[in-house]
């Protein structure tokens, strides 16, 4: 299939990419006005770009106020469209390209990525008869963000209609999922809060009530305000119960357990209906639901401004989360619960190992970046953070996490790829953790994980278990893994580059801590302790105490102090490890306020 792309510098350059990977589809142009140097034809008229080239598809990846013109373009061209969302800026909008559609014979898919998740049809019968849906979202956006582009932050630029606000924009997919949770019952109200922080056109935090025909009851909060990214979602409320579906990961959450589903590629189902007449996942016609719903917006009075926070890089809206997770559950609006002014004592819907540490599974994650599960933020029992996320000195690390640079040469750590001969270079080989279930167990929970290549082959499967107890005026985190399946295990150390055999469980430790040091039973100091094979190992500040117990197999430890605090027990210390079967590693990580001596260190590390 030959497929042209209009809009490379944003996301286009996720569906330069995807195209790449799937056989059969060929990058022939791009549409773009800023020069795109990909070695194919480029050009500003995409019916011409269309015409000279054959294309069978254009990818649409422009501002929103553009999608009208180009995707009618597109299909009186010849080309069948994937149009990212929002498909149209306005109902009239969305209209034309309906009857291009119905004038060329031609199909529109639209990219709610969302949409394509095998969660959903499951999410439409977990509970019963649907009767509610609260949808909560929290991120954080900094004031750049608003700076991004001549149509950031705008209701309308120039006098045309752009919608770049809270719910068009960046939580059009959870807008989006609800309806399709819902079901094709037509839209009979709509009721809009919209409100502002930054000094913008649009909302940036705002809550809605959609009623259904059949009495299906849809309440939105969000906002871009919060103090951090929470991963958003939605609350369904049922005949049968209550469960939560995680959009933007594919999860869904029921009777406290959550299950992952697989995703469908939207581009790839658009080719595979060209081709053989599978259904398409998310046809034009199947959004107007929610382009009504970006119309109402649309003709809404102005956002009205709120007070917030106005810290240097960004508003803030404290409590915001707390609010959109009570909408969510309580099906109501935020002038319903009180905002501003009511108490924001409800918890975020989070992974939680005791009271002291985080277990995260986020959907934002670079690629680049390897993404995976982790543990952040992680304090001592007096409140003190002993894990770092993303430091910018390496930006793919991630808490404490299962990280390992070399799995059949996919690079599962992130970041660089050591290449003999050449050294570090960033390559398209990275993978991904899925999760497939999280349940709970006594003290903890047991997860059962994909490791997947960046052509989404499933190269290893994972079973880990994450538990927590008391130890007096510390407390212990038992993790252990069990890697299935057959593969090599290599480091940079393996491939040539001597003392970076990294790769495993890996904690990230705080950078600015005091008087960072390390030492075993019998080495102090980074250059005695790095490659030593002592069972434990503790690493220390004035602040905070981390002692490593490694159980049953005991590998070589990679150490890090000087440029950075960071502690695991490498794989592949200095040669490949091939796993046939199972390969299984347990360690104990006991977490302390203050500067733990020797003697204390050996006492702990024995219970």
């Amino acid at each position: 299939m030959k497929i042209v792309v209009a809009g490379v510098h944003g996301f286009g350059k996720h569906h330069v990419q995807n195209i790449s990977r799937l056989p059969g589809a060929e990058l022939v142009g791009v549409c773009d006005p800023r020069p795109a140097d990909l070695g194919v034809p480029q050009s500003a008229d995409l019916g011409a770009l269309v015409r000279d080239t054959r294309a069978q598809v254009a990818i649409i990846a422009t501002p929103i106020h553009t999608h009208a013109d180009l995707a009618v373009t597109a299909l009186r061209a010849g080309a069948h469209v994937l149009l990212e969302k929002p498909p149209a800026p306005s109902v009239a909008e969305f209209e034309r390209i309906a009857a291009a559609v119905a004038e060329t014979g031609r199909v529109v898919q639209i990219g709610f990525q969302s949409l394509g998740s095998a969660a959903i049809p499951v999410a439409r019968s977990v509970v019963g008869e649907i009767r509610g849906i609260g949808v909560a979202g929290a991120w954080e956006r900094p004031k750049s963000y608003y700076t991004r582009a001549a149509w950031a932050g705008k209701r309308r630029l120039d006098g045309v209609d752009v919608m770049d606000g809270a719910l068009t924009n960046p939580f059009a997919h959870a807008v989006a999922t609800a309806f399709s949770v819902a079901g094709p019952s037509p839209v009979e109200s709509i009721d809009l809060e919209l409100y502002h922080a930054n000094d913008i056109q649009s909302d940036d935090t705002s809550s809605a009530r959609v009623r259904l025909a059949d009495g299906t009851v849809i309440t939105v909060t969000v906002s871009l305000c919060a103090e951090r990214r929470y991963e958003p979602f939605l609350e369904l409320h049922g005949s049968d119960g209550t469960a939560r579906l995680f959009y933007t990961t594919d999860e869904l959450e029921a009777g406290g357990v959550r299950t992952g589903y697989g995703r469908t590629d939207l581009l790839a189902n658009l080719l595979d209906h060209l081709r053989d007449g599978t259904d398409l996942l998310v046809p034009l016609a199947s959004t107007e639901a929610f382009t009504r719903f970006l119309d109402a917006v649309r003709l809404a009075p102005e956002p009205a401004p709120i007070e917030s926070a106005d810290e240097q890089e960004r508003r803030l809206v404290p409590g915001i989360a707390a609010f959109a997770a009570r909408s969510a559950r309580e099906l109501k609006t935020l002038s319903e619960l009180g905002f501003p002014d009511a108490p924001a004592d409800d918890p975020w819907p989070e992974v939680r190992l005791g009271r002291t540490a985080s277990y995260s599974y986020r959907s934002d994650i670079d690629v680049a970046s390897a993404p995976r599960p982790y543990l952040h933020p992680v304090a001592t029992l007096g409140g003190t953070v002993v894990t770092e996320l993303q430091p910018a000195d390496h930006i793919h690390h991630f808490g404490a996490s299962v990280a390992i640079s070399d799995v059949n040469g996919v690079n599962f750590w992130g970041g660089s790829t050591y290449v003999p001969g050449t050294g570090p270079v960033i390559l398209p080989n990275h993978g991904r953790q899925r999760r497939r279930r999280l349940e709970p167990v006594e003290g903890g929970y047991l997860e059962h994980l994909d490791w997947t290549g960046p052509d989404g082959e499933v190269l290893l499967t994972e079973e880990r278990t994450l538990l927590t107890r008391p130890l007096g005026d510390a407390w212990a985190l038992d993790l252990s893994f069990t890697l299935t399946g057959s593969a090599k295990i290599e480091s940079s150390a393996t491939k040539g580059r001597a003392g970076a055999g990294y790769g495993g469980f890996f904690w990230r430790a705080p950078k600015a801590s005091p008087n960072l040091d390390v030492f075993t039973a019998g080495a102090l100091g980074e250059d005695s302790v790095h490659g030593s094979t002592s069972p434990w190992l503790c690493l220390v500040s004035d602040s905070w105490s981390l002692l490593f117990v490694q159980h049953d197999v005991v590998d070589p430890w990679f150490v890090r102090v000087a440029e950075y605090p960071g502690v695991g027990p490498a794989l592949a210390w200095d040669k490949p490890l091939l796993v046939e079967g199972e390969l299984r590693r347990s360690i104990t990580v006991v977490v302390a306020d203050g500067r733990m001596d020797r003697e204390r260190a050996a006492e702990l590390a024995a219970r």
